[in-house]
């Protein structure tokens, strides 16, 4: 994004090592931190490959006086960033404290001017932004009390307010930042959302989510990283903690303002160790930002959370530098923010092996299980959203997460919390109305929604007085023919689930007749679901890009040059916008020939976008330069892989 001239590096197969700032650089994830005291201190890229601003980028900082801009301190970190090949975080766009002081007095119609008027001018000075905190602090803790003082001016009545929790001014300013910024990575910023409030953390990403906020990323402040006794939070807390605000919000992390504030060297280097190592290894955490590296002048008492003091290394920054060159860390995000690892997807798959037929019943525990990766559309291939804390009381499919309990009846799904969710693959015999028959405990009033490739087709409210009374609750449905995923979402907590059995009505009729319906579901390649989770094609080289297009594919000699009919046929299957995508560009392509080395390129998201066949790196790196010169839609990073030995290079060029 930042780098003009175009370098190849390097790339062994298990490490990586390019020229760049900071300890973490060639990692998967960036590892930065703030400026000091409104300064980029001469020693920053020897650390850190990310930088934020401290204070100089707040609304206050620049606009002080209305209509006029100091932007002198905020360029300091953004120019850092942008000529040493570093990461530059705008913080932030919208927060309820470190406003001008002129805003207060404003009546609602004049603070929206503001507001707007604020958004244009970083917009116009910062056009290229690559991640921006967009709201910051906004948690509702009370009525008209919120993390920050948003109470104290009309932002929140001038951005649509927040009725009963609705959260409508934070999403309005992510749609009003989307506007400004249509490829940056917005991000919502919050502090105690890991030990105090992280359900209403939870809940706010949820809710404006659902109101149709374009929000990228999660930012969790690392202020509440430790125990009250003084120690470190113990780490299974914050492993499943992490694993839940992950399977609920669905959103890549980032770990904003890292701090651990304490004078024992011991326990601050402890908690980097498991904390930071953590962090790196967790493949939903897109980067980490430590809040301030020099004793005294970071936020703690005394700055105490500062890892060099009076000029020399405390025990946490002395691990830190043996650790982070050695440990490139796991980011399957597909966020540019860092040397992100080519992940191929692996589909989720019944967990029985087949299908559930419909009409049929369906067990609730037998969730299909979780594959891997993302796909090209960049929906994931999770299975499941659950807390990573099993509840229950049985060893069915213990290791889940999954809350499941032994009642009279079998093993049943509980302990279900709004926000959970579940898929199963079923297989539907005929397209038609269907009555979907619920068996369902619960202690009061909850709710449920099902949905079959992400449209909603029926909406349950169950009620009971005993977790261990189960009753049946019937809807009916209008379900398609074929191969789906259908998805059970717990619009309100809590409530117990046997099963949910689809039993057809006489009005149902079928698209294709019985077995060769059935028989066209099993050979479809690519019949999976279209939800936010739905299972890859079953070929998984696929790509936007494809491998050997008809031009070039006769003299072409790498080693999965040779099609087959039934390659051809999965390829002709690609969606229309792919079709086209590929056409575009495959027939620009041309592969090496003779007994080479085949090479994959891929982008940063980890999708493959053309194959070669060179000698070394360089030949194909030169290769893909010229064929790209002329292709905007592929400028920029990317990697290339030897697909035998494993060693990848990355590519910058012009964007």
């Amino acid at each position: 994004m930042y780098r003009s001239i175009l370098s190849i590096l390097a790339i062994a197969a298990v490490s990586f090592s390019f020229a760049g700032p900071g300890l973490a650089d060639g990692a998967t994830k960036f590892v930065g931190s703030i400026t000091t005291r409104g300064q980029v201190r001469s020693d920053f890229g020897t650390y850190w490959n990310q930088i934020t601003a401290e204070n100089e980028c707040k609304w206050s900082s620049i606009e002080g006086t209305r209509g006029r801009y100091n932007w002198s301190g905020c360029d300091a970190a953004y120019n850092w960033a942008k000529e040493n090949g570093g990461f530059f975080m705008f913080h932030a766009l919208v927060w309820g404290s470190q406003y001008p002081n002129w805003l207060s007095n404003l009546s609602v119609a004049d603070t929206k001017t503001a507001i707007t008027n604020w958004f244009d001018a970083v917009a116009k000075h910062y056009p290229d932004l690559q991640m921006i905190e967009v709201v910051n602090e906004a948690i509702r803790v009370a009525e008209n009390q919120y993390h920050s003082g948003y109470s104290n001016t009309k932002i929140i009545q001038a951005l649509g307010g927040d009725n009963n929790g609705d959260y409508a001014f934070v999403t309005t300013a992510f749609k009003m930042a989307r506007e400004r910024w249509p490829d940056a990575i917005l991000i919502y910023n919050d502090f105690y959302t890991i030990q105090h409030n992280k359900d209403q953390g939870i809940e706010l990403i949820q809710t404006i989510k659902k109101n149709g906020a374009p929000v990228n990323a999660y930012g969790l402040q690392g202020k509440d990283l430790m125990a009250q006794e003084g120690n470190c939070l113990n780490i299974k807390t914050l492993e499943s903690t992490i694993d839940e605000i992950w399977n609920k919000t669905q959103l890549p992390i980032f770990i904003t303002e890292y701090e651990i504030g304490t004078d024992n060297d011991n326990v601050q280097e402890k908690c980097y160790e498991e904390q930071i190592s953590y962090f790196m290894n967790n493949e939903h955490i897109a980067g980490i930002t430590i809040w301030g590296y020099i004793y005294g002048a970071t936020e703690t008492t005394n700055g105490n959370s500062g890892i060099i003091k009076n000029g020399v290394d405390r025990p946490a920054m002395a691990w830190l530098k043996e650790y982070l060159p050695e440990n490139n860390g796991v980011n399957t995000t597909g966020l540019e923010t860092g040397v992100i690892t080519p992940v191929d997807p692996e589909p989720q798959t019944p967990f029985k092996g087949e299908p559930f037929a419909i009409p049929g019943k369906i067990e609730a525990e037998d969730f299909d299980i979780p594959g891997k990766g993302f796909n090209d559309d960049g929906t994931s291939n999770d299975s499941y959203g659950d807390d990573s804390e099993n509840h229950g009381d049985s060893d069915y499919r213990k290791g889940t997460g999954a809350d499941l309990y032994a009642k009279a009846s079998g093993i049943i799904l509980g302990y279900n919390e709004t926000g959970d969710w579940y898929e199963y693959t079923v297989n539907i015999a005929n397209a038609g109305k269907y009555t979907a028959i619920a068996s369902v405990a619960t202690d009061g009033t909850a709710a449920f929604t099902l949905s079959i490739d992400g449209d909603v087709v029926g909406e349950f409210t169950v009620t009971g007085e005993s977790y261990d009374d189960f009753f049946d609750f019937e809807q009916e449905v209008t379900l398609p023919a074929g191969k789906h995923v259908l998805r059970l979402d717990v619009t309100q907590e809590y409530f117990d689930i046997d099963y949910i059995d689809f039993k057809a009505e006489e009005n149902s009729s079928s698209s294709a007749t019985g077995a060769e319906s059935s028989s066209a579901v099993a050979d479809e390649s690519s019949s999976s679901s279209t939800t936010g989770n739905s299972s890859a094609s079953a070929d998984n080289s696929s790509s936007s890009v494809k491998d050997e297009p008809a031009s070039s594919s006769s003299s072409s000699t790498t080693a999965d040059s040779s099609s087959s009919s039934e390659k051809q046929a999965a390829s002709d299957k690609q969606s229309s916008s792919s079709a086209a995508s590929t056409a575009a560009l495959g027939d620009q392509i041309r592969f090496g020939s003779g007994d080479l080395a085949t090479y994959d390129v891929y982008d940063l998201k980890g999708q493959k976008l053309a194959r070669f066949a060179a000698r070394n790196m360089e030949e194909v790196a030169q290769m893909w330069k010229n064929w790209s010169k002329n292709a905007s839609k592929v400028q920029g990073i990317v990697l290339i892989r030897n697909r035998i030995s494993g060693e990848i290079v990355q590519i910058r060029s012009i964007r």
